[in-house]
């Protein structure tokens, strides 16, 4: 089974009825189960029998919570985005100066050292599979990564507000390019099995940010 168009709307999963708790816990197990396969195996190369065995439930609890593998691949998007966003959050609620600019930056390279440079992006692996293949998920997709860019801009914009930067700094474009370096970085990290282009990449657009300070 592959992921097919839907009448859903892009960006939100469809809604299912409410679960009791014990239901939102094998849901979430599910999920996590999928995210961790889809990451290791793509999502082509991950089936509903794989989720169903790895996870430990029938297909019929599957299908009492996804209505296809789509809707499980929707999740899995936001699983991983929300999961993505929230490891950096602490720091990108802090993000008021250049320094707080290149702890994030550090945070994000300590993040890729840990896994030895292997894996990647979970978003990006997602987008470069998924984005050519269905609107539906190339919807979920760009908003995922509107969601990770939001809190860059919002940082950059009180750097702005606050006169660290100047006030005609474009944060919008500043933060698309933030996320832009990390996202080629860490692609040219996992190819080379260094951390060097995902410092290199991410330190290049800080320079430009700190072109506009203040």
């Amino acid at each position: 089974m592959t992921p097919t168009d839907t009448a859903s709307t892009p960006g939100a999963v469809p809604a299912r009825p409410r679960h009791t708790a014990a239901g939102r816990r094998t849901r979430e197990r599910i999920v996590q189960t999928a995210a961790e396969l889809m990451y290791r195996k793509g999502v082509a190369g991950t089936s509903i029998p794989d989720v169903q065995q790895a996870a430990q439930v029938s297909a019929s609890q599957i299908y009492h919570y996804f209505s296809d593998k789509t809707e499980l691949v929707r999740a899995v998007i936001a699983y991983q985005v929300e999961r993505t966003v929230e490891g950096q959050q602490p720091l990108l609620d802090r993000l008021d100066s250049l320094q707080a600019l290149r702890a994030w930056r550090d945070a994000v390279i300590a993040a890729q050292e840990r896994q030895n440079c292997e894996g990647g992006c979970a978003i990006g692996s997602l987008a470069s599979e998924l984005v050519e293949t269905c609107d539906l998920l190339r919807g979920d997709l760009a908003q995922a990564f509107d969601r990770w860019e939001t809190p860059i801009r919002d940082g950059l914009r009180r750097m702005r507000q606050d006169g660290v930067l100047v006030a005609d700094a474009d944060v919008d474009q500043l933060a698309s390019a933030l996320l832009a370096a990390v996202q080629g970085g860490l692609l040219l990290s996992q190819v080379r099995r260094s951390s060097q282009p995902l410092r290199a990449a991410i330190e290049a657009v800080i320079g430009h940010v700190e072109s506009f300070a203040a």
